[in-house]
């Protein structure tokens, strides 16, 4: 019976042919850029990399700018300082994340939940999956009538900038009026609400902050503290409404 082996990672042999092979392999994956951007993420220098390693500063700078062709020995033991396989080096790279989202493409949704909408908003990264913020674009109307604006709690943080108009903030026991130019940065898990404070719209930048929790000890982890997260499709700032929208339904 025939055995399959796992593929094996690259060698590379000492013969002309062969070591010209070998650079341009390590050119295709741009091995040399890898190490320079794991040695940039640790704020680590040449020197500092050689001690972890025992190569010599001027032999790792000679391998980040292509110039010399590593050794599988030598990529195990800078692997091993930035905790990573050796696979790592020949793994197809991934795309960093860039997404445009054009003012054509976004959809104004209202309020949810009732019969005079409060606010309108626009979410300007919800064809972004697994963010960590959310931005949007919300506009406050005149409220028509003297009404209680409900306040709401969610986790994380969240920064909002102040277009146009006139806006009343409330955070806790206190209450803010922020004007054009005016911002405002606080913890969303202190209850909060929003208010046009003008005759006119106000229009405002708002941000929301994922707060993702570190992992503990399932044994040790208190109630109610495990980490929320939206979902990609969810578009509804968790702030502006008191439950959670059904995906795609708008900001909460």
């Amino acid at each position: 019976m025939e055995s399959k082996l796992a593929p094996a990672t690259p060698h590379f042999d000492s013969t002309p042919d062969a070591s010209h092979s070998a650079e341009a392999y390590i050119a295709e994956k741009r091995i040399g850029e890898r190490i320079r951007r794991l040695r940039l993420k640790r704020s680590m220098g040449l020197v500092e990399l050689g001690r972890h390693t025992g190569l010599s500063a001027s032999f790792l700078s000679q391998l980040e700018t292509g110039r010399v062709v590593p050794t599988l020995r030598n990529l195990a033991r800078i692997a091993i300082v930035f905790g990573r396989d050796l696979s790592y080096f020949f793994e197809p790279e991934p795309h960093p994340l860039f997404r445009v989202h054009r003012r054509t493409e976004r959809v104004r949704l209202p309020q949810s939940g009732v019969d005079d909408p409060t606010y309108y908003f626009e979410s300007l990264a919800y064809m972004v999956p697994e963010r960590q913020l959310d931005p949007y674009y919300a506009e406050f109307v005149p409220v028509k009538k003297p009404a209680e604006v409900k306040p709401h709690v969610h986790p994380g943080y969240e920064f909002l900038y102040v277009l146009q108009g006139e806006l009343e903030i409330r955070h806790g026991d206190r209450s803010h009026t922020l004007i054009a130019g005016d911002s405002v940065y606080f913890d969303a898990g202190t209850s909060h609400s929003y208010r046009c404070a003008g005759t006119a719209a106000a229009v405002a930048l708002i941000v929301t902050m994922h707060q993702l929790l570190p992992p503990t000890p399932p044994a040790t982890r208190p109630l109610g503290t495990s980490g929320v997260r939206q979902t990609p499709e969810t578009q509804r700032p968790p702030d502006l409404e008191e439950t959670a929208p059904p995906a795609n339904s708008g900001p909460a």
